[in-house]
């Protein structure tokens, strides 16, 4: 393990939730002194579980307050930028849009302005998404491709992002982008989402439930090679090179929803079949990424191939579970 993250003042945003925890883990793992904004205290999460709140400095309050944000960049004498703090929800944004523009849009706005204005920041990546590239008739998405968000989520990712790429272009800010994949492992609570319910379903011996017709094509990006990639690419930014630029993050997974479903069925040994409800709206038929560039550029691919990772995933579940 290098020593490229040690002493280095860290904030990071979204830290408790799903990847964000992983992340902390990752950065306290490599020696980083971390702070983070939290503004909910969810004690079921991973961040709590593993106690990191006791490891690093915790800032109290939410993305849409910029003074706070600023105040903080400044006195922790901020270093490094992982904002990953959104609302993640496509079914959330659909009923909120309102909330989900404040804190994704405004947010990443904040974020970046308040960067701007502190002389210690040197990188800042912000976590964009594969939904901002909307609907493509050429698959997969290279980062070449324009952002034709559409619907609420998906239109605040595409806004956030070309914020992001405007304040490289204008103020050359050392920001860049990553667009990842369907994230899935240990640690994600929100089992609305096809992978922990239908886990969470199996373990409970209950009838899985897919609210779309279940041929949604999906790339399913494992949660620790997430945080590997994040890592990486703020590594890579010693380049000025990259900055700016937006790179794609993915598993390599790519998948329709039905078959993840019936991949987990024969791991864990069900005989339960799932309920097909077709009532999602608002989402892409299609979605899965070119790593081309992450590839070529950062040296950087997953390292866990789609069952292992269901079968770490599945056992994180049944530990939680238990507890």
């Amino acid at each position: 393990m290098n020593n490229y993250w040690k002493n280095k003042n860290v904030f990071v945003t979204g830290a408790t939730g799903f990847l964000g925890s992983w992340l902390v883990g990752r950065l306290l793992e490599r020696g980083a002194k971390v702070t983070a904004l939290v503004r909910d205290h969810v004690p079921n999460s991973d961040f709590h579980r593993q106690n990191h709140a006791q490891k690093i400095n915790i800032v109290h309050g939410a993305l849409e307050d910029y003074i706070l944000l600023e105040r903080t960049l400044g006195e922790y004498e901020i270093d490094t930028i992982f904002h990953l703090g959104a609302q993640a929800l496509v079914e959330v944004a659909n009923r909120n849009p309102l909330s989900t523009f404040e804190s994704n849009i405004r947010g990443t706005w904040n974020i970046l302005e308040a960067a701007r204005r502190t002389p210690t920041i040197k990188r800042v990546v912000v976590a964009s998404s594969d939904k901002a590239y909307g609907i493509h008739k050429e698959l997969p998405y290279d980062e070449n491709k324009p952002l034709h968000g559409r619907h609420p989520y998906d239109v605040s990712k595409s806004a956030a992002d070309m914020i992001a790429q405007t304040y490289y272009v204008t103020y050359k800010l050392p920001v860049v982008i990553t667009r990842c994949g369907n994230l899935f492992g240990g640690g994600d609570l929100n089992f609305s989402r096809i992978i922990p319910g239908t886990i969470k379903s199996f373990l409970g011996n209950t009838t899985p439930i897919i609210r779309s017709d279940g041929k949604f094509i999906r790339d399913y990006f494992y949660v620790e090679d997430a945080a590997d990639a994040y890592l990486t690419l703020a590594e890579k930014m010693e380049d000025p090179a990259i900055h700016g630029h937006a790179f794609n993050f993915g598993g390599e997974n790519i998948h329709a929803v039905l078959e993840v479903v019936d991949r987990l069925k024969k791991i864990m040994g069900s005989s339960l079949e799932p309920r097909v409800m077709n009532i999602a709206k608002s989402e892409i038929p299609e979605q899965y990424l070119s790593l081309e560039k992450s590839k070529k550029i950062l040296g950087w691919a997953p390292k866990h191939d789609f069952d292992s990772a269901l079968v770490k995933t599945i056992g994180w579940y049944k530990n939680y579970f238990k507890a």
